[in-house]
């Protein structure tokens, strides 16, 4: 049998795991409207993707994943509770690590829930660890909810607050932003003399590139807003980097984080949503006293995860990407329903992966 038959025939028997959980088999154009993708994916699926003009259609791409779509189908039907599979190619450039495929299959399970969502993060997670059971893999998990929460709560400007949240995708843009809110490096002296003037305008010289003066003004006010702010306190941050450094099993991170809570209370609700999924995963069977969790983790996958997140990995092939992945985005159904949110977790399933590692057990 051909690696691609091989592949193929594992996407059918995820698929019959997944169609037996309760998922109901759905479909994905594969070229999707553009603009919507462009914005809600994270910067480097954007940076990845494979962008067309259709003359009918506007600008389209090739999906690089199915979950928007699915997300977009669903909030049509408005059914709750809902749960979906699907399984086909996706697409994604890969200028930088020529190695990896372009074209590739996923296997995907999808659960729509609101009343009991620790119930739903357990399920997803424990379904892929069944589908996974036995093969040389290890699970990360994380929660950028506790992140989100950590930023909301601190004591600065929304427009600090929103611009940290912006970047929380973004490891080194948001390290950068956090240092020069928190007073660690200075304002650049071109900055300090363009604010101080009366009229920054007056020597700006002629008006140039996209942006008219109204955007540059406004930017200019929102600028002198900001150096006139205290700035975040070492305390806050310090906190910051205790929930960012965190590495350990899920029963220790929940006992560090509750211990953070104290002085941190905006993460409360988050650390106590981390302890009903502890338990709901414990429940189906999962070695929670094992199962690692990082407070850094899943901030470089889609930006639409904004709770729960986890990933299977080929145990000592750091070369492969991740077999499996998934996680929570609530916001995206907010976005995509226009205001009415339905509360969702994912995962997908690389075939062709779990083909290699288990000839490779063999």
């Amino acid at each position: 049998m051909t690696a691609a038959a091989s592949a193929r025939a594992e996407a059918a028997r995820l698929s019959d795991l997944f169609r037996a959980a309760g998922g109901l088999p759905v479909e994905a154009d594969i070229l999707q409207p553009a603009e919507t993708l462009l914005d809600l994916y994270g910067e480097d699926i954007r940076a990845r993707a494979y962008v067309t003009a259709d003359p009918l259609r506007g600008e389209m791409m090739l999906r690089p994943d199915f979950t928007v779509p699915v997300v977009q189908m669903h909030m049509e039907s408005r059914a709750e509770p809902a749960r979906y599979t699907y399984a086909g190619e996706v697409f994604r450039r890969q200028e930088e690590d020529t190695g990896r495929a372009s074209e590739y299959l996923q296997v995907g399970y999808e659960v729509f829930d609101g009343k009991a969502p620790a119930e739903a993060d357990a399920e997803v997670f424990a379904l892929v660890a069944q589908a996974l059971d036995g093969l040389p893999v290890r699970a990360s998990t994380g929660d950028i909810g506790v992140l989100m929460a950590a930023v909301s709560g601190l004591k600065t400007s929304e427009a600090r607050k929103a611009a940290l949240m912006r970047h929380i995708w973004r490891p080194r843009r948001f390290r950068a932003l956090l240092d020069r809110f928190g007073g660690k490096t200075p304002v650049p002296a071109s900055r300090i003399a363009l604010l101080a003037e009366p009229d920054p305008r007056a020597k700006a010289g002629p008006d140039m590139g996209l942006r008219g003066w109204d955007e540059v003004s406004a930017r200019i006010d929102a600028l002198r807003e900001d150096a006139a702010l205290p700035p975040i306190s070492a305390e806050e941050i310090a906190l910051l980097d205790a929930i960012l450094t965190l590495r350990e099993t899920c029963p220790n991170v929940l006992s560090n984080l509750r211990d953070i809570a104290v002085d941190l209370p905006a993460i409360s609700a988050a650390v106590t949503r981390l302890d009903a999924r502890i338990t709901a995963l414990s429940n189906r069977g999962v070695d929670v006293e094992a199962l690692e969790f990082e407070g850094n983790y899943g901030r470089t996958s889609m930006e639409y995860y904004d709770g729960f997140v986890f990933g299977f990995y080929a145990a000592g092939r750091p070369d492969l990407p991740p077999v499996a992945t998934g996680g929570r985005y609530d916001a995206l159904t907010r976005v995509l329903g226009q205001g009415r949110a339905i509360p969702a977790v994912g995962a997908v399933i690389r075939p062709e992966l779990v083909v290699d590692l288990r000839g490779a057990g063999q």
